[in-house]
């Protein structure tokens, strides 16, 4: 194994891939201190390596254009599963919902840390609920997920195209860009955000994105002693939640940048799954929801993406035509 006791240096590091944003850095973090408590092992045993992806760049080049015009799937993880088909990484760190419902052949995703808290915030200085918003006021996001799920409950709102990282949008808002904005309850959970003005919005206000406020571990399909490594730190009931979740998204042949929101919790041996998808402008929701048992999970997904899908009819997401 990669990570055992090695001469003359103590040991080979397994390489953990990840994108260099605060973020993306603090789940890997949190990756190598889970394995090196599960191993014994100090956190010389795990080098983090910092990959670039094609979404960085054009987020910075296209800061104004929205996500799903720069493209979607893989846009934030394609160039990290390259290096790990390439064996220049040995796994990467990913939040679950930017990652798309399929994979490239001979990558895996059987590695979940515990969920946290999968609400989205409300973040503006002053402003507790969507409702007290004042009227027409600018709000800017870049998930068409959010945009659409607020333009539904308030239509009278404009939203505006709006990125970067937590102090970035902060300064954006302290300098009049929009009057709030969204930001994941998890991150910022994670980055121990605790001066950001925010208020979380329950899921039966904003139903969150798939596999929101979870972090998976990738790696490749054939490399039997990382698997091993990865087994003491894989998360049960998260991985069955998002079984469901991702189901659900791969039968709609959705994308962290589609209209589609879903999530799944446990109530003993009882999984419930709910799920909605919207028109990109906001004119029209559907949801529904399913229960079953914890092995039913992405049969529960497929049946109710399906059920969705008969109801909405074709171009649905389209958003040229929503």
């Amino acid at each position: 194994m990669r990570w055992v006791m090695k001469t003359p240096s103590p040991y080979t590091p397994l390489n953990i891939g990840t994108r260099g944003s605060p973020l993306a850095l603090a789940q890997a973090y949190e990756v190598r201190a889970r394995l090196s408590r599960a191993h014994d092992l100090p956190h010389e045993a795990f080098k983090i390596i910092v990959i670039k992806t094609t979404g960085d760049d054009r987020v910075l080049i296209d800061a104004d254009r929205p996500l799903k015009e720069i493209g979607n799937k893989g846009l934030f993880t394609r160039e990290i599963e390259e290096q790990l088909l390439a064996g220049s990484i040995d796994i990467a760190v990913h939040s679950m919902k930017d990652m798309p419902s399929d994979q490239p052949l001979g990558l895996i995703l059987d590695c979940y840390l515990p969920r946290v808290d999968v609400r989205d915030a409300l973040v503006a200085d002053g402003i507790h609920s969507l409702d007290d918003l004042p009227q027409g006021a600018v709000v800017g996001t870049s998930s068409l997920r959010r945009r659409a799920q607020l333009l539904t409950r308030r239509p009278d709102l404009t939203v505006v195209e709006f990125r970067g990282n937590v102090q970035t949008r902060l300064k954006k808002l302290h300098d009049g860009v929009a009057r709030a904005t969204f930001l994941a309850m998890a991150g910022l959970v994670r980055l121990d955000a605790q001066n950001v003005p925010m208020t979380p919005l329950e899921p039966d206000e904003m139903l969150p994105a798939v596999a929101q406020g979870a972090i998976g571990i990738e790696r490749r399909e054939d490399d039997v002693d990382t698997a091993d490594l990865l087994a003491p730190i894989h998360h049960i009931p998260t991985a069955q939640r998002l079984a469901a979740e991702r189901a659900f998204l791969a039968a709609l042949d959705g994308s962290c940048e589609t209209p589609i929101a879903g999530l799944a919790v446990l109530h003993g041996n009882t999984l419930t799954l709910r799920g909605e998808i919207l028109r990109p402008d906001g004119s029209q929701s559907l949801s529904g929801s399913r229960e079953g048992t914890l092995s039913e999970g992405a049969e529960l997904g497929r049946d109710l993406a399906l059920d969705l899908k008969s109801q909405a009819g074709p171009d649905f997401f389209d958003w040229r035509t929503g």
